[in-house]
């Protein structure tokens, strides 16, 4: 497990860079929602997206092994500062609107009980976002952190598992999300696997507290396809 969170030593370039992108990507999600409640799964020591988040949320809860002050003094955000594995197991099922795990899964020896975890804890209709490093980002992450030094090679070490669509589409299935509620794009020039899957499983996507203009063109997208 680990000893530290994400950017307790503070972040690259790089690092500043990809969160930005993934904060791109997640806004586009939690905007169709009302005040969503939130769970950021391995959130990081300063929760720079769930603290961006903030305002739009009607609450929201972050994870990670080690939490700054200045993010424990946001509201309306609360934490929990324990590994991902016994913090979830803490929750209530059935508590969140969206629950994101934004550069989680590969630091993980065993992700599919983290993704089942989290498939518990979402209310009807709400949605898992995920983002993990591909086998193309590998490459770049492994040269940028151990021949350039512009990113933290103690964070490529930790890796456990890259990933492309074929990898992750039968996790997610697993984890008991169904194919119809499950879609996939690559982002950050293919570096990087987005995904987004809804407990729903009725290819929809209504959640409860859906906002009503994001309703009408909810239907009209299709699953993703798993081509590679």
């Amino acid at each position: 497990m680990r000893a530290e969170s994400f950017g307790q030593r503070g972040l690259s370039l790089v690092d500043r860079f990809g969160v930005w992108l993934s904060r791109r990507a997640v806004l586009r999600l939690v905007d169709r929602y009302d005040h969503p409640s939130v769970l950021d799964v391995g959130c990081g020591y300063e929760a720079g997206l769930l603290r961006d988040l903030a305002p739009r949320l009607g609450s929201g809860c972050g994870i990670d092994v080690s939490i700054s002050p200045e993010a424990l003094a946001v509201r309306p955000l609360s934490f929990i500062q324990r590994p991902v594995e016994q913090a979830l197991a803490e929750l209530k099922p059935g508590t969140f609107d969206l629950i994101m795990m934004v550069s989680v899964l590969e630091h993980l020896w065993e992700p599919l009980p983290v993704l089942r975890a989290g498939r518990a804890l979402l209310r009807p209709g709400g949605t898992i976002l995920i983002n993990v490093p591909t086998w193309m980002g590998k490459s770049f992450l492994e040269f940028s952190a151990f021949k350039l030094g512009t990113s933290p090679a103690f964070e490529m070490d930790d890796h456990k598992m890259y990933y492309s669509k074929r990898d992750l589409w039968p996790m997610l299935v697993r984890a008991g999300f169904k194919p119809s509620a499950i879609r996939m794009r690559y982002h950050k020039f293919g570096l990087n696997l987005f995904a987004s899957a809804s407990s729903s499983g009725s290819g929809s996507w209504e959640a409860p507290n859906r906002k009503a203009s994001d309703l009408a063109g909810a239907a009209s997208t299709g699953p993703a396809r798993v081509p590679d």
